[in-house]
């Protein structure tokens, strides 16, 4: 076969570089968005932090000073050549580029973590209802000590040796967050030491070491399980009948109590069913996690994108200025590239032309944030205009809303409302939630309408905390009681709800 040439004729869309780096810092969190910037900041001269002077914000196209934008069309022009050469050398096919999106927003309506992430109401409404729309930044810095600094503070008022101490200090170096041992000692033993006569004597220390350590604040820390967690706290309390049955049950029958198993735990106890009752509430008292009063909770603040006010008889969304990054242009380096326009010689143009394409990727640097940010707007009021209802009774007035609805309403594709609700978060007068939080496919009713997912969520939480605990209620039932309101469910729907709620089932939920 002979090698030829061929003419073919083909029709392909490209994302522009400008095009592809929009759609990828919208998809970005808080968080990776500035991350994001300090990376620009750091490879771009042009671009440089504004000095932050208290002033309104002002939207970065606007700050963009007459001079800029008069040399930004030759800078274009300038910078035309390199973004034309980096569009054909790196085309993407459109159906390839939503592949991977397309299961994600198709059924993005229905997602398991539907709380997303609340904040106290109080707090939450106290943002959302300033007047003048000024937010302080959340101290994350500020904190308690940790478990370890509050246990070491202990351990210097034991005055023990220094080999005891040394060894209560090795122990509290492998807690875990929850207040737990996290390994064996002997397993500690064998890191710390080789031979095995000395680590037979440094087993000895750390049995001798954990005893202390487990008569420290909060009692029930260094235990190695969660029976010998709630045992330690039991031993702390006045002793009676129901706390020496307590520390039986959780010794050896805890099993029975998690599954509320009445007959085997009389049959193993040989208790009556009053010392039983009292027993468990003693149990129930108890802290299975020590070490949670001390767990740092930076990890789990998020910080609103968007924050919800009250307007007249509306409601309106304002972007909240902590998390906007403020840029400018670098005046002195953008006006030596404008002088430098007429040298003259190759090289002189090459460099022009190299240092007028960083100018240009720092103005579209620059316009792409500003318009993730008014996207992220957009969308939001779209989504406070269709659940107004929410933002007066709460989760139970919730309507249905799927992705196309967004879409169609503000002209953009589904994908692109999909990456605008991920990871971007809304404070709203009861908490603070993620805008996916505000999407729930529909279920019908007897009157012919139809009633939201995230609703019918909502409704089952208030019967369970309606229940009564000695006979709670099954997910039949559940179901039985939502049709007499006109909602129809099915048994297995509730009990995806429920389980989504972290509501145990009807078995566990009954008390003794």
């Amino acid at each position: 076969m002979k090698p030829s040439l061929q003419v073919r004729l083909s029709q392909h869309l490209a994302l522009t570089p400008q095009l592809q780096q929009s759609i990828r810092l919208l998809q970005l969190s808080t968080l990776e968005l500035h991350q994001e910037v300090e990376q620009m900041l750091e490879q771009n001269p042009f671009l440089e932090p504004e000095d932050d002077n208290g002033a309104p914000y002002e939207p970065l196209a606007e700050r963009l000073s007459a001079a800029e934008r008069a040399g930004e069309r030759e800078t274009e022009r300038a910078a035309e050549g390199g973004s034309e050469a980096a569009d054909e050398a790196a085309p993407v096919d459109a159906a390839e580029f939503g592949a991977t999106e397309r299961e994600d927003w198709e059924n993005g309506t229905e997602h398991d973590d539907f709380d997303g992430i609340r904040e106290t109401p109080s707090s939450a409404s106290g943002s959302a209802g300033s007047d003048d729309g000024e937010f302080e930044a959340i101290d994350r810095s500020a904190g308690g000590p940790s478990l370890q600094e509050h246990l070491r503070e202990q351990l210097l008022g034991l005055r023990l040796s220094p080999a005891d101490a040394a060894a209560v200090h090795v122990l509290i170096e492998s807690l875990d967050e929850d207040g737990y041992l996290a390994d064996p000692l002997e397993e500690i033993a064998a890191q710390l030491v080789d031979d095995e006569e000395a680590r037979e004597d440094l087993l000895d220390r750390l049995r001798c070491g954990l005893k202390w350590l487990q008569s420290m604040e909060p009692t029930g820390v260094g235990a190695r399980n969660l029976a010998e967690c709630l045992c330690l706290q039991l031993r702390a309390r006045p002793r009676s009948e129901a706390q020496v049955l307590a520390i039986i049950v959780c010794k050896s029958h805890l099993e029975l109590l998690a599954r509320r198993d009445m007959k085997r735990l009389t049959a193993a106890t040989g208790a009556d069913e009053a010392l039983l009752r009292e027993a468990q509430q003693l149990i129930a008292g108890l802290e299975p996690k020590p070490g949670r009063p001390f767990t740092r909770a930076e990890a789990n603040i998020i910080v609103p994108d968007v924050i919800v006010q009250k307007a007249g008889r509306g409601w309106k969304v304002v972007l909240n200025p902590d998390v906007m990054p403020k840029l400018r242009i670098n005046d002195l380096y953008a006006q030596a590239i404008r002088q430098q326009r007429g040298g003259r010689g190759q090289a002189a143009q090459g460099a022009h032309a190299g240092l007028s394409s960083r100018l240009q990727e720092a103005r579209w640097f620059m316009k792409n944030i500003q318009q993730r940010f008014d996207t992220i707007q957009r969308v939001s009021q779209a989504i406070v205009e269709r659940q107004k209802s929410f933002f007066t009774h709460g989760e139970i007035a919730m309507k249905p809303l799927v992705l196309r609805e967004i879409a169609d309403e503000l002209g953009l594709h589904e994908s692109t409302i999909s990456r605008v609700t991920t990871a971007k978060y809304m404070t709203t007068p009861f908490g603070t939630f993620e805008l996916k939080y505000f999407f729930g496919s529909s279920l019908n009713t007897d009157a012919g309408g139809n009633a939201s997912s995230t609703a019918v969520r909502a409704l089952i939480k208030q019967l369970v905390a309606a229940e009564d605990p000695a006979r709670p209620l099954s997910d039949s039932q559940l179901s039985s009681m939502l049709e007499e309101q006109g909602i129809q469910v099915a048994r297995r729907t509730v009990a995806k709800y429920r389980e989504a709620l972290k509501i145990a089932p009807a078995n566990l939920r009954k008390t003794l």
